[in-house]
């Protein structure tokens, strides 16, 4: 059986790409983050990759992916990347950015191009769930398209939440 799911840009950019995946549909909770599409989903939280938008002190965005059960150290990415400092960028500034809203972020056909860094530890997993570029929508895939489609970096900057 078909599902129904929203061709996204995230969507469109996979196709040209050639990459599969499962589309996973669920009912968005604002703030449920990814313990609640885990739950919906019955997946693991761990695998479940949040898109995260940051901002270095030079202004210069930067995409990280992340555990949906873990926090990214914005002190040791800094270190990692030679700058200053890192913050996330604002909702509206990151949905500038990638074209998408919070909540519905994706990694995959961003309007703007950024680097692209993901917690080292997601290339351990068999697949993960990833935002298709709408809230309520999530998409399983290999991880290892990450670094082939978006010449992921890996880095080290996870903590425990």
């Amino acid at each position: 059986m078909a599902v129904d799911f929203p061709i996204t840009a995230a969507i469109r950019f996979l196709r040209q790409k050639k990459v599969e995946f499962v589309p996973r549909m669920y009912d968005y909770v604002e703030k449920g983050g990814t313990r609640e599409s885990a739950k919906q989903l019955g997946v693991d939280e761990h695998a479940v990759i949040k898109t995260l938008v940051f901002e270095t002190n030079e202004k210069k965005p930067l995409i990280v992916l992340m555990h949906g059960d873990r926090e990214v150290s914005t002190k040791t990415l800094a270190r990692l990347l030679g700058v200053k400092s890192v913050e996330p960028a604002t909702p509206e500034k990151a949905s500038k950015l990638t074209g998408y809203l919070v909540g519905g972020t994706s990694p995959f056909g961003t309007r703007s191009s950024m680097p692209v860094y993901v917690e080292k530890t997601i290339f351990d997993l068999e697949k993960i769930y990833i935002n298709g570029g709408k809230r309520g929508f999530l998409i399983g895939i290999d991880p290892g398209v990450l670094k082939r489609i978006l010449n992921a970096e890996e880095v080290e900057v996870a903590i425990e939440k």
